[in-house]
């Protein structure tokens, strides 16, 4: 992989790619997706089509360095979620770089979507929900060893859940979608910074894009960095 952006320019090996996403201390909300040339996250209905070995080398290396991995249930379920293991590729990683062997998820849901019996409704897996979920179903994930954080009255405050799981220890949050879990954050003004893969691909309307409906206000950006494998591009932006 080159950096192109800031310079020198150059290749990198894995220690000065790791240094090259590397966060500095303290609080803060990463996002990353995958998106082609015209802004869709999907093909088929799965990132995946979009993907490259380069991207899933940021994707490993961005949850290895995060301390929760935060995700919409939609987004979850549909592109088959798993706790992070020890014994898994971002487990491993997270070892070599001195960090805990696992690391949880965060399932965003307005409803308390997960089930009790589901994968990932087991710890070390973190339910963001709010008051109006059924109290029968939040109790049920709690009796199944999930952390459930109730964060607002009728949907989930994002600021809020983010003092939470910092609370709990978990301070550099990466998001990884969905389009509408990004919407929200962008309003509620929570994200620091976008770390967008560009596929060197067309898809057309049909597909999810990078956001469900429009902004409030512009949300503007600041390129930082700008890496290159194979023709993809990797960018990291400053939010706000």
């Amino acid at each position: 992989m080159r950096r192109l952006l800031p310079g020198p320019a150059g290749d990198l090996d894995d220690a000065g790619l790791a240094e090259a996403y590397r966060r500095p201390p303290g609080r803060s909300l990463r996002v990353n997706f995958v998106a082609s040339l015209d802004g869709a996250i999907t093909v088929s209905g799965r990132s995946a089509g979009l993907g490259s070995p380069g991207d899933k080398r940021v994707f490993r290396l961005l949850r290895a360095l995060s301390d929760v991995v935060l995700v919409g249930h939609g987004t979850a379920a549909t592109e088959g979620y798993r706790p992070i293991a020890a014994d898994s590729s971002v487990g491993r990683l997270r070892e070599t770089l001195g960090r805990p062997a696992t690391a949880p998820l965060a399932v965003a849901s307005r409803r308390a979507s997960l089930a009790p019996g589901d994968r990932l409704a087991a710890a070390p897996t973190v339910l963001v929900t709010c008051a109006a979920a059924d109290p029968r179903r939040r109790a049920a994930l709690a009796d199944a060893g999930v952390t459930v954080l109730v964060c607002g009255e009728d949907d989930v405050d994002l600021p809020l859940a983010l003092d939470e799981l910092a609370a709990l220890g978990h301070e550099q949050v990466l998001c990884e979608g969905g389009p509408q879990l990004f919407r929200a954050a962008l309003e509620a003004g929570v994200v620091d910074e976008l770390d967008l893969t560009i596929a060197p691909a067309l898809v057309g309307a049909d597909q999810p894009h990078l956001l469900d409906g429009p902004l409030a206000d512009l949300a503007t950006t600041r390129l930082e960095q700008l890496l290159e494998e194979d023709g993809v591009l990797f960018t990291r932006y400053a939010v706000g």
